[in-house]
């Protein structure tokens, strides 16, 4: 049997967790866990919390199939990316209001601040990973390999001309991080 399509894909898991189907959650959780987890941690840097949004997230997910909405969300795998970096930025700015209140640490300014900087650093981060895999690739061996643009066409296989698209259109997308709302707000 040929492989599902995303948005196929999407549509059957939808119906399976409005009904009920706990080997549905079970398939969502596996496909979509490091993706969560490794999300909050990004933002939270906290190994726990990181654990708890991702309970909060397939939790909200199994009582809340309906909210999905493919039109307004794009894929699942978006939605419930979203999903994840709201409620980590959000238990991150409750973590840094009570630190504020009962310690008097920082200004509000810097306690902003830091949680715009870690919601910045989530969204790049489920960019890279969302990019389609000949441009993750690219950035990947340009950025952590430090390869110039003819050691990543080499690496890939593909012209200098196909490795320098590839890495300028990656760069494009991973530039979005910082000028797109982040909760509702402009950066």
């Amino acid at each position: 049997m040929a492989k599902d399509t995303p948005p196929r894909w999407d549509r059957r898991m939808q119906q399976r967790l409005a009904r009920g189907e706990a080997a549905a959650l079970g398939e969502l959780y596996d496909r979509f866990a490091s993706l969560v987890h490794n999300t909050a941690h990004r933002v939270l840097a906290d190994e726990d919390a990181a654990d708890q949004v991702t309970r909060e997230v397939f939790g909200y997910v199994w009582e809340n199939p309906d909210a999905y909405d493919p039109r307004r969300e794009g894929s699942m795998r978006s939605w419930i990316a979203r999903l994840t970096r709201s409620q980590a930025v959000h238990r991150l700015r409750q973590a840094e209001v009570a630190a504020f209140t009962e310690r008097g640490e920082g200004t509000p300014e810097e306690l902003e601040q830091k949680v715009r900087r870690a919601a910045v650093a989530a969204r790049a981060d489920y960019i890279v990973q969302s990019m389609p895999a000949p441009l993750r690739q690219a950035l990947e061996l340009a950025y952590f390999q430090r390869r110039d643009y003819r050691q990543t066409a080499a690496d890939l296989g593909v012209t200098e001309d196909e490795a320098r698209r590839r890495l300028r259109l990656g760069l494009q997308l991973l530039s979005t991080a910082n000028t797109r709302p982040v909760d509702g707000r402009t950066l």
